[in-house]
């Protein structure tokens, strides 16, 4: 990168684009995305996307965490020369940006997770592959080609599953596992509710699964188990779900039409989604199965922080799931602080990744300088792969790189290590 930095090249690139009337592709500012990518996403994609638990108050919250703080900028610091990069388990990053883990980015795209994985290599940000991916983890790791991915996991109630897909993830080059912890079950989503519209359920968001041949075993036992299909009644609706778990299955569309692996498929994922019963005993069972560092997501309060140190993870993930499981739960970033000094208290220096809320290169550095170790970029990136694919992922993420590298030089930092609370005043 040139001497002056993302931020001005970035900044001038436009500019001189613009004088020959090229606009980007995707609004620079943040607070635009969802309401340009509205505008493009079918109904359903977008309200999955942008949906949230129950009144949404926990996705307002979370914005509106960050309207409470204000930076307070220093004079004649020479800012020439800036650093913004940071090292996570050993690799080093040239931002402290991540791609966030997003299930069914086929709604969103076509190419779904293989476009993100191209806008991410771009900008050299690492990308968390999601369990509930459009593309299986190995034809997205080709796609990064060794720029390095982390891998998210939902705990399985069937334990041959979890160690599979955990298998799965080392043998495909992942720097970390990240363990959510806040989907024991699925939220209440109204706008997903109102529509009747569970991807999932339409083979949408399962490739994990169906590329697994421990999951293909239990397909397989369920196919062999039951007794002669019993067929919906053809409505619209009806074919219109058939043909989708078809085109979702592994496999020819239309001899999916006919095979009953595609819909048990679905019910078998429905069975086997999520672990309720899940415990911090669970974790030593997860330490046996991998030599990865576990990071656990999810982590609101000070306690559970604490506990995740003393079992030993490498890493902890405030987040409250981008307002999506609990109605009215804390802001993520109120939560941040509090998870950061336990963290910290307890003798650790594990890295503590945020997300939840973040929605421009400002928010990135209020999160830096309340104590995370990096930042999950969650919706944006998705808006921006439904505006303009892999280039959109790109262009959102190098404007949130940009934007941060200038925030960093117009408040007198030069590095991330400059970010502590001192740079910052509450003013609510």
């Amino acid at each position: 990168m040139p001497q002056e930095g993302i931020g001005r090249t970035v900044q001038s690139a436009i500019y001189r684009a613009g004088a020959f009337g090229r606009r980007p592709a995707v609004p620079t500012d943040g607070t635009h995305l969802e309401a340009a990518a509205r505008k493009v996403m079918s109904k359903r994609g977008f309200a999955y996307v942008a949906g949230s638990a129950g009144s949404e108050a926990s996705t307002d919250a979370n914005v509106a965490a960050f309207s409470r703080w204000r930076t307070v900028p220093r004079m004649l610091v020479d800012t020439t020369h800036r650093d913004t990069s940071v090292e996570l388990f050993g690799r080093r990053h040239e931002s402290p940006f991540l791609v966030a883990p997003v299930g069914v980015l086929s709604m969103a795209d076509d190419e779904a997770d293989l476009a993100v994985a191209r806008g991410a290599r771009a900008q050299r940000i690492t990308q968390i592959l999601s369990t509930q991916a459009s593309v299986p983890m190995e034809d997205v790791a080709r796609a990064l080609a060794g720029s390095g991915h982390w891998y998210q996991l939902y705990w399985s109630s069937d334990d041959d599953l979890v160690e599979s897909l955990v298998s799965r993830a080392e043998a495909c080059g992942s720097d970390a596992l990240v363990v959510t912890l806040d989907t024991a079950y699925l939220g209440w989503r109204p706008r997903d509710l109102d529509l009747g519209h569970l991807p999932f359920a339409r083979g949408e968001g399962i490739a994990q699964y169906t590329s697994d041949p421990v999951f293909q075993r239990l397909v397989r036992e369920r196919v062999a188990a039951a007794g002669p299909a019993v067929r919906p009644r053809p409505t619209p609706a009806a074919v219109a779900t058939l043909v989708s778990m078809s085109r979702n299955h592994p496999g020819d569309t239309r001899h999916n039409l006919t095979a009953p692996e595609p819909r048990a498929a679905v019910e078998t994922f429905l069975d086997v989604f999520s672990r309720p019963s899940l415990t911090w005993d669970d974790l030593p069972r997860l330490r046996a199965m991998t030599s990865l560092p576990i990071v656990l997501k999810g982590i609101l309060h000070p306690e559970d922080a604490r506990r995740a140190v003393d079992a030993g993870v490498a890493g902890v993930y405030v987040s409250n799931h981008g307002g999506r499981q609990v109605d009215r739960s804390v802001a993520a970033l109120d939560a941040l602080p509090g998870v950061v000094d336990a963290v910290r208290g307890a003798g650790s220096e594990a890295p503590v990744i945020f997300d939840s809320g973040i929605r421009c290169g400002a928010d990135a550095f209020v999160a830096l300088a309340l104590g995370a170790s990096a930042v999950g970029i969650g919706r944006p990136h998705v808006y921006g792969l439904a505006l303009a694919g892999a280039d959109g992922v790109s262009e959102v993420l190098r404007n949130l790189r940009a934007e941060l590298d200038l925030q960093l030089a117009l408040t007198g930092c030069t590095s991330l290590a400059d970010l502590t609370p001192e740079r910052l005043v509450r003013v609510g």
